[in-house]
């Protein structure tokens, strides 16, 4: 492994091919060195603060009050439309950029990502509300 300069290629390499998730933190082994990187760790390289909400599929209920059908109305051109499954195609301007800002980067996902599934409605909800979350 040839180590020159200010970054070393051959390093970031090894450190990704060896990577794996343990309990929530990342780990790598190099040169008989084991790595861990806890989200205490991260935060502090990152300048990152874990505070508020933690939005995930099974603690939807966090959010007071959230009526999924409702206000995914109130994103509408037409609330009065049918709706048939939670699509962006009929939201609004401001609310669809931030749906696929959601979907496409925030809580990414193999799957379509024009309908949009509970936990990214409630993303969406704190995003609007200016509520924190984690």
């Amino acid at each position: 492994m040839k180590l020159s300069g200010n970054i070393y290629p051959d390093v970031v390499k090894v450190f990704y091919t060896n990577l794996h998730v343990v309990a929530g933190n990342i780990c790598s082994h190099m040169k008989g060195i084991d790595m861990e990187i806890t989200l205490e760790v991260w935060s502090v390289v990152a300048g990152l603060k874990y505070v508020g909400l933690r939005i995930n599929k099974g603690n939807i209920g966090v959010v007071e009050e959230f009526n999924k059908m409702q206000y995914y109305r109130s994103f509408l051109k037409n609330p009065q439309s049918k709706v048939t499954n939670f699509s962006v195609g009929g939201m609004e301007l401001n609310e669809r950029i931030i749906a696929f800002i959601v979907s496409w980067m925030l809580a990414p996902r193999g799957s379509n990502h024009s309908v949009l599934p509970e936990e990214d409605l409630v993303l969406i909800c704190c995003i609007m509300n200016k509520i924190k979350i984690n």
